[in-house]
């Protein structure tokens, strides 16, 4: 599977979301929780809106998901004094265990393809998700955690 790196402004990256790399297990695991109400809303929306924007830049600073966090101060999370830092930890295992740079874009559907093909391995997973608060109603997590 190929992901493209793409260097682009304007129209051309118009319909292309920038997705944290850690965001795409999470939106494939989504059950409707989350830290607020808003916060859930912006995640169904960005979901939905996936079938209409095909391609996805992964990155490993806030992105459209962040931002109806309430622990998102000025694009950095803040739920704890290391939480920033290691969200980001958690996407860079992420990158790495695909073998993919910070800014690749590729298609939706090729990028969930190669997340689902890589990370199958129990102790990836638990090495990326084992910290989270969320994995006890991950179906994401939940399916792979055997």
């Amino acid at each position: 599977m190929k992901l493209m790196l793409i260097e682009g402004k304007g129209k051309e990256m118009a319909n292309i979301l920038k997705i944290r790399a850690h965001h795409l297990l999470c939106i494939q695991g989504f059950q409707g929780y989350g830290y607020s109400e808003d916060f859930v809303k912006n995640m169904s929306e960005i979901i939905k809106s996936m079938d209409s924007n095909p391609e996805v830049k992964i990155i490993t600073e806030c992105d459209i998901i962040c931002s109806c966090c309430p622990h998102n101060v000025e694009g950095v999370c803040q739920k704890g004094p290391d939480s920033a830092q290691e969200v980001r930890n958690m996407d860079t295992r992420i990158l790495e265990k695909l073998h993919i740079k910070d800014g690749m874009i590729g298609r939706v559907k090729d990028v969930l393809s190669l997340i689902n093909t890589e990370l199958r391995n129990v102790s990836d997973i638990q090495d990326i998700c084992g910290g989270c608060a969320w994995k006890e109603r991950c179906l994401w997590f939940i399916s792979r955690d055997k």
